[in-house]
Formats: structure tokens, C-alpha cells, sequence
């Protein structure tokens, strides 16, 4: 029983650190917060944060495969509803995609901390391979006719994420995810739908 409390207190205290690291993150940038700081907003210590991360790239990292579940999560339920039509599924998956600012913001400054940094771009770089992977496997599942200009199931993957990264750039000039949303329904469909 003690164990079951332990393992549940520790991932109530990761969660937590998590919670606290978006909004942190969000507010001062990447490059601007401290570790101290995203305790004092999680309501932990030091120690607290190093049970759980070793450093702010490995609790990035935590994050990362958190939104990247969430993003393939919502890809799949759009995919996997009965209407057949693969129009209708770029319409399903574009209207509950994560377009969550705070998260483009901090995914943007990283971004830019892993270009500076080799060994971290490599990281996010397993990262992003992983994502496109779980987009390939989603369309490939698909009774999916590609255009002649992407000629496989991985250029297509590539080209949703490149149509989702443009998008997501636009949504954190203007703010409006109303259009980000009815723009990237309109660029999958002129890239998937032939």
C-alpha cells in the first residue's frame, strides 16, 4: 500500500511541476525561468524538482511527449469516426487539434534554445520523428488517394506537419485560433485531398 502512495504522490508532484512549468514558461520565455521559480509556482522545493527532472531541457522534454500524446490522441479520434469521408477528417481532426498559445510559445523559444545547442536539437529532432511516425501510422490507417505532388504516406506526414508548424507561427502573431484552425483545414485539404 505504501508503495501505491509513494508512486501516486510522485507523479501528483511531476504533474504538478508540469502544470506549473507551462504557465511559468509561458509568462517569462524559455530562456528567462529558473528552476526556483517553477517550484515556487508548483508549491515544491528544489528537491521536489529534481526527484522528478534533471534539468529545465528534460522537464521541456516531459512536456513535449505530453502535448505530442495529446496532438495523436486527437488525430486519431478524428480519423476513427464513422463518416468515411477524408474530407470530413481533416475538418474533425483541424477543429480539436491542441492550438493551445501559451504551448506554441514555449514550444517556439525552445525551439530556438535547441538550434543554439546540438545536443538538444538532436533531442527534439527524436522528438519530431516520433510525432511524424505516429501522423504516417494515422494516414496510413486511412483510405487515403495522395495528390501526385506528395508520392508517399512520410511526405505526406512531413507536409501536415509543415502546414500545422506554419499555422501555428500565424495563430501566435494574430491570436485569432478561429482562423488558425479554418486556415489549416484549408491547407490539409489542398495538401491531403485530391
Amino acid at each position: 500500500m505504501l508503495g501505491g502512495m509513494v508512486t501516486r504522490r510522485r507523479a501528483e508532484t511531476r504533474g504538478r511541476l508540469l502544470d506549473a512549468a507551462l504557465r511559468v514558461f509561458a509568462a517569462k520565455g524559455w530562456g528567462q525561468v529558473r528552476i526556483e521559480e517553477i517550484c515556487d509556482a508548483a508549491g515544491y522545493t528544489r528537491g521536489a524538482f529534481y526527484s522528478n527532472f534533471d534539468s529545465l531541457d528534460e522537464l521541456f522534454f516531459a512536456l513535449y511527449d505530453e502535448r505530442a500524446d495529446l496532438i495523436a490522441t486527437q488525430v486519431t479520434a478524428a480519423l476513427a469516426d464513422p463518416d468515411p469521408s477524408f474530407h470530413h477528417a481533416v475538418e474533425r481532426a483541424a477543429s480539436t487539434l491542441l492550438l493551445d498559445r501559451d504551448w506554441l510559445l514555449i514550444k517556439t523559444d525552445f525551439l530556438l534554445h535547441a538550434a543554439r545547442h546540438p545536443d538538444v536539437a538532436g533531442r527534439l529532432a527524436e522528438h519530431r520523428a516520433r510525432l511524424r511516425e505516429a501522423i504516417e501510422q494515422r494516414l496510413a490507417s486511412t483510405p487515403l488517394t495522395l495528390p501526385a505532388a506528395l508520392p508517399d504516406v512520410p511526405a505526406a506526414a512531413r507536409a501536415v506537419i509543415a502546414a500545422y508548424d506554419g499555422v501555428t507561427v500565424q495563430l501566435l502573431l494574430d491570436a485569432d485560433a478561429h482562423a488558425a484552425r479554418t486556415w489549416l483545414t484549408q491547407l490539409l485539404n489542398a495538401l491531403l485531398v485530391r
